[in-house]
């Protein structure tokens, strides 16, 4: 059975706490901790690791490393996966800042963008090339997965160039909705949208739960 979105989601957290947890100097974790910690249930934390062949001890809990270990192996790709971002305003920068050294198995290797000044130049150590190089550096690069920054009038038309050059995966954070076709994934990230959102329900409305509350 496939993994759901909503259980990958919930293990890159997990592995994210464990890290934590391995920099704490902590070696055994319950899984009503690592509930606790990541906004889970415990029976939710079981099931999602059982998933991946993981059991604890009912006296001992997990093993951290151990378990970070199969969390690793279950979400990474045996080598390191290039990545693409077309855009590199702001946004774009910041991501390429972000991204530096931080997921060793996922690491941007070719940026792209319309403007003149920007293209052959190096951003934040990756080089950039023009809109028209698209198909060319991402088959030259074997490249899969793409991060979008560009503005919502030009996404679709980049879109269909990176899916035609053989992109399967896309992290959107243009605030547009992507037609692309079935064996491609796209993850929306729309800030401006989810800043609304917080500020609504920050202002006690809409009788959401509080997240960060009891």
């Amino acid at each position: 059975m496939p993994t759901s979105e909503r259980t990958i989601g919930r293990l890159s957290l997990y592995r994210r706490l464990l890290k934590q947890a391995v920099a704490d100097g902590q070696e055994n974790v319950y899984s009503h901790e690592l509930g606790a910690r990541a906004g889970a249930t415990a029976c939710q934390v079981r099931r999602d690791l059982m998933g991946l062949g993981c059991a604890g001890s009912p006296s001992r809990g997990y093993k951290v490393r151990a378990l970070l270990e199969r969390i690793d192996l279950f979400l990474d790709a045996p080598d390191v996966e290039p990545v693409a971002i077309v855009g590199v305003g702001n946004l774009g920068r910041a991501i390429l800042s972000f991204f530096q050294r931080r997921r060793p198995k996922l690491q941007i290797t070719a940026a792209f963008d319309s403007d003149p000044w920007k293209v052959d130049r190096v951003v934040q150590g990756v080089r950039c090339h023009a809109l028209a190089d698209i198909e060319r550096v991402v088959r030259e690069q074997e490249i899969t997965l793409a991060v979008l920054t560009v503005p919502a009038g030009a996404a679709q038309e980049v879109v269909d160039t990176l899916v035609a050059a053989g992109i399967k995966g896309i992290l959107n954070f243009a605030p547009a909705p992507l037609r692309v076709p079935l064996g491609v994934f796209v993850e929306d990230m729309d800030l401006a949208m989810s800043l609304e959102k917080v500020a609504y329900f920050a202002r006690g409305r809409g009788g959401a739960p509080r997240k960060g509350g009891k």
